[in-house]
């Protein structure tokens, strides 16, 4: 039983305030022999001497490595059924051009959701072949710059979209790959804003609706149809929501195949990983082994071949590599309820501005003291951002050394996802930079902001 009331259930008192617990970190993630934390053969102590904080800082070998894992699982699921596999990577979780050379270098795909995306991903040279549009109110501008590029497919979102991507295509005279995404109504394991098949939201096509929208789409000589497209949410442990979509898109696939060709098949991401101790993620080959054989299986149940299958993982590859560095402000030990626990506030440099994960889904994070170790006792802690509101929370529950001070640093895991890309200037912060660290070598990939460019765009600046 935890000792301090305000911890929660699942949050461990830990023996040892300076261990790394595994399965969180990046494996490069260690402490040297004077106790301080370095990632990638690079004390992170070096790297806010040299780049600021707060700083974020993406592990390569980290990233590389969990792409690999995913492509191998995927293909060899596929492989076992005869098919093939096709992996884009979900750009939404952490873009830049450095690491769409990343996605390049792996032969992995990319999906993007908007013309910005788009732009990130064209400039970082990856064939526009290789990209997959998504969004659910792509603009006529959108639409026309993708089918200019070429992308290599465009996901339907709504009835609307296929009379705009048809008429772009035509007046460019081309022929555009088009998926079409069903919201299939499995309801998944996961925060509210985060479950994207639920029937009462933006995304997607009702299920009763598909046939007739995929005649639509065929009936154009401008679009090419490649299949059906699924998503029902993020951070996702638990396999049955993955398999019984599959199983809902296969029964699709069967009736729609009566009408022409439906070659592939996309089932999106949505794998789940480790924040805290208490998260327990499948293993990624369970998981595209349980969705494979569902699909098999059904496909094999309704007498149809086996489609290739799409993927669109992107937490589950970049969202451990990355780490963020804070320096601590000021501390103050509260005293909270009718028993008198102490929580420990620790503020840092940062904030909601380049976390906003927990504003916005109250999400968990883990945390360590980075510059140095010690031997104090653990202290019930919460790390606090420096905005003006009283949610600006980044850890909210954590045990640190209780003499945590100023001008320590510290370290937040599995940051890599949907910090940068959710990053904004609330308080006229500036965006924090992005290194790369790999074989004892720091690479800055997207440098920080200045107050001049926060400036740059108000035309009303005192002369």
């Amino acid at each position: 039983m935890n000792e301090n009331l305000l911890a929660p259930a699942w949050l461990t008192k830990p023996k040892d305030v300076n261990a790394i617990a595994t399965g969180i970190w990046p494996k490069s993630l260690r402490r040297d022999s004077e106790g301080h934390i370095e990632v990638g053969g690079v004390a992170v102590g070096d790297l806010v001497a040299q780049f600021g904080s707060p700083l974020y800082i993406l592990d390569k070998k980290e990233f590389f490595e969990r792409a690999e894992q995913i492509i191998a699982a995927f293909s060899s699921a596929a492989q076992s059924h005869g098919t093939q596999s096709k992996i884009y990577y979900a750009s939404k979780a952490f873009l830049s051009t450095e690491v769409v050379r990343w996605v390049d270098q792996l032969g992995m795909n990319i999906d993007v959701s908007s013309g910005g995306e788009l732009a990130v991903a064209l400039a970082g040279g990856i064939a526009p072949s290789r990209i997959g549009l998504h969004g659910n109110n792509k603009s006529h501008s959108e639409i026309g710059r993708a089918v200019s590029a070429g992308v290599g497919v465009i996901v339907i979102d709504s009835d609307i979209e296929i009379e705009r991507i048809a008429s772009a295509a035509g007046a460019q005279d081309r022929i555009q790959p088009v998926r079409l995404r069903v919201n299939s109504g499995v309801h998944a394991h996961t925060h509210e804003y985060l479950a994207t098949a639920r029937e009462d939201q933006k995304f997607g096509i009702a299920m009763a609706d598909v046939p007739s929208l995929v005649e639509k789409i065929r009936s154009h000589k401008h679009l090419q149809f490649l299949g059906l497209h699924s998503h029902i949410g993020s951070q996702i442990f638990a396999v049955e929501g993955f398999v019984e979509a599959a199983k809902r898109l296969v029964s699709l696939q069967a009736e729609i195949l009566k009408g022409g060709p439906v070659p592939e098949m996309n089932l999106g991401g949505g794998f789940g990983v480790a924040y805290t101790p208490a998260d327990n993620p499948l293993a990624i080959e369970e998981v595209a082994a349980a969705i494979t054989d569902a699909v098999a299986s059904e496909c094999a149940k309704y007498g149809i071949p086996i489609p290739v299958l799409a993927y669109e993982p992107g937490r589950a590859i970049v969202g451990p590599a990355g780490i963020t560095i804070y320096n601590v402000g000021t501390t103050k030990d509260v005293l909270v309820g009718e028993d008198a626990d102490v929580r420990k506030y620790v503020s840092i440099d940062g904030g909601m501005s380049d976390n906003a994960r927990p504003a916005l889904y109250s999400a968990d994070y883990s945390v360590l003291l980075a510059s140095r170790e010690s031997e104090a006792i653990p202290a019930l802690s919460r790390v606090v951002g420096k905005h003006c509101e009283s949610g600006d929370i980044v850890v909210r529950d954590a045990y640190l050394p209780e003499d945590v001070a100023p001008n320590d640093l510290v370290v937040v895991a599995t940051t890599g996802a949907y910090c940068f890309s959710l990053a904004s200037n609330y308080n006229y912060l500036a965006r924090a930079a992005v290194v790369a660290v790999e074989d004892c070598k720091a690479d800055l990939i997207v440098r920080s902001e200045t107050e001049e460019d926060l400036l740059s765009r108000d035309l009303k600046v005192s002369k």
